[in-house]
């Protein structure tokens, strides 16, 4: 959008240039020197201020609007018969959409509006043919408005793309303080009880709390890999991301109703998700599971369920940290035993 309308400008400040220059030499003005002088400091006027660079001093911008007002203000009634008209209310467009001052653009254009109906007066005193009635030139400063406008619209645009940005950067860095974080902390306390133990003397106990070190690294591997995958399908539909994960799984999922939830309610519906499974795998392998997906009119509900009757116990770490998750978004999340199987239900709002 942004490039479409940085080359539609120059490419209508092209158009308006060649056609007035081959109308003003079809049909010469009445008052040729100072029609085309002005014509050719219009043009210049109107490309520089095209292709002047964002970085330069707010100087330069002022004065070429000024510049491109002045001189194109006249041609409205000098060259009343040629397309030289439109460089006036493409100039008070410009300091509208171009200058930081509202005030500058404003005054900009009301000078613009004040001195093409000045030249209209002067024009008809010279005996200048078809000159525009006087009223007409109050419109040369309206287009200051619909740049304003425009301005406005890119610096909201602009805003909202700034907060979604860093609300992205807040998801990013909350899964990696809920994953990396997590691991690298019962790391450093198993080695710090691994450090100890073997400072008394206790072999065999630090041994194996090294070994728990080892593990919580492997685990916190698996966990940050997940998350990656889980920042990737967040693009997703939250169905479609919660059918990938079924299927890759080979369990069977159900989805029940329809909508839409934010980023981080689907972010935490999805790491449920993937904890439920890689816990029905781990803890009860063989076992059937299902997942079921509801949208409701104020919640959203993921439910897996797994048939199996023997279950390995597991250390609750990753369903401790699916509950928290759920805590800080106001929901709540369920685990135990349901049934002849194990159910892992989280409800969210919505």
């Amino acid at each position: 959008m942004r490039f479409a309308e940085e080359l539609f400008r120059p490419l209508v400040t092209l158009v308006i240039a060649v056609i007035t220059v081959v109308q003003l030499i079809v049909r010469p003005p009445q008052l040729p020197e100072l029609t085309w002088a002005l014509t050719v400091v219009a043009i210049i006027a109107a490309i520089a201020s095209v292709f002047v660079p964002d970085q330069v001093s707010q100087r330069v911008p002022v004065a070429l609007a000024a510049v491109f007002v002045l001189v194109s203000a006249p041609l409205f009634a000098l060259a009343p018969a040629t397309a030289g008209v439109a460089f006036v209310f493409l100039a008070t467009g410009t300091a509208g959409r171009g200058l930081e001052s509202r005030q500058v653009a404003v005054a900009l254009a009301v000078s613009g509006s004040v001195l093409a109906m000045v030249s209209t007066w002067v024009a008809e005193a010279l005996g200048v043919a078809d000159v525009p009635p006087w009223w007409l030139c109050l419109t040369a400063g309206l287009p200051v408005f619909f740049g304003l406008i425009r301005r406005e619209r890119l610096a909201v645009a602009a805003a909202a793309e700034y907060t979604a940005v860093l609300e992205e950067r807040g998801r990013i860095a909350r899964e990696i303080h809920d994953v990396v974080g997590h691991s690298l902390s019962g790391i450093a306390v198993q080695l710090d009880m691994a450090d100890a133990l073997h400072g008394a003397g206790k072999t065999t106990e630090a041994n194996e709390a090294v070994l728990r070190a080892r593990a919580l690294a492997v685990s916190g591997l698996k966990e940050t890999r997940r998350a990656v995958h889980a920042l990737r399908e967040s693009t997703l539909p939250l169905s479609e991301s919660i059918a990938r994960l079924a299927e890759s799984h080979g369990a069977v999922f159900h989805v029940s109703g329809e909508g839409s939830v934010s980023v981080e309610i689907a972010q935490a519906v999805i790491r449920a998700a993937q904890e439920a499974l890689t816990n029905a795998h781990k803890h009860a392998p063989g076992a059937d599971v299902t997942l079921l997906l509801e949208y409701e009119s104020s919640a959203i509900r993921l439910t897996v369920t797994d048939d199996g009757t023997e279950r390995r116990q597991g250390s609750g770490m990753g369903l401790n940290g699916m509950r928290e998750r759920a805590a800080l978004l106001g929901g709540t999340l369920f685990a135990g035993p349901d049934g002849p199987g194990w159910t892992v239900r989280m409800e969210l709002p919505r």
